[in-house]
């Protein structure tokens, strides 16, 4: 009699998913306050990681449609947190750059993101998270995402106080 057969629920692919399904759920209202969803924080994130990108530039690296990053953009210059500049090199090209405002905004919601970290890691001892932020972190290397940071002590780590 031959083993049972892969079931979807053991895949590493559909575990991932159901997990950061699980995450944007918790993230998305705490984002919500802010008048932001997920891709909007994700282009704070691209932003904050280069001095400006062209809109092109940021469809390419978040793998969206160049007309949703006018969307974004439009919506996050509202709030104040990017602003659409002339590029000094191409006069003809527009960049978009953080703000004082995207930068608080963006710390913020890294705070909202580390504190639903803390809850989805709880059960984790130290060196399993180490592990976990380590495999993630290679992951998203080999599949051409940007590195991830640290995962963050959990309270009981660090005597009670979330790092």
């Amino acid at each position: 009699m031959k083993g049972s057969p892969p079931r979807l629920a053991d895949s590493v692919t559909f575990r991932l998913g159901a997990l950061g399904l699980q995450a944007l759920d918790r993230l998305a209202p705490r984002l919500e306050l802010h008048g932001l969803k997920p891709k909007h924080l994700g282009m704070l994130a691209l932003l904050d990681s280069v001095d400006a990108s062209s809109q092109l530039e940021v469809a390419r690296a978040m793998n969206i449609a160049p007309s949703l990053v006018v969307a974004l953009a439009d919506h996050l210059e509202d709030l104040g947190a990017i602003q659409r500049v002339k590029d000094p090199e191409d006069r003809r090209r527009h960049v978009l750059r953080l703000t004082d405002r995207g930068r608080d905004l963006l710390q913020t919601c890294t705070d909202d993101a580390y504190a639903i970290d803390a809850h989805l890691t709880a059960e984790l001892s130290p060196a399993d998270r180490a592990d976990l932020a380590r495999v993630l972190g290679e992951l998203a290397r080999t599949a051409g995402l940007p590195a991830l940071p640290q995962l963050r002590a959990s309270a009981d780590d660090t005597g009670g106080h979330a790092s």
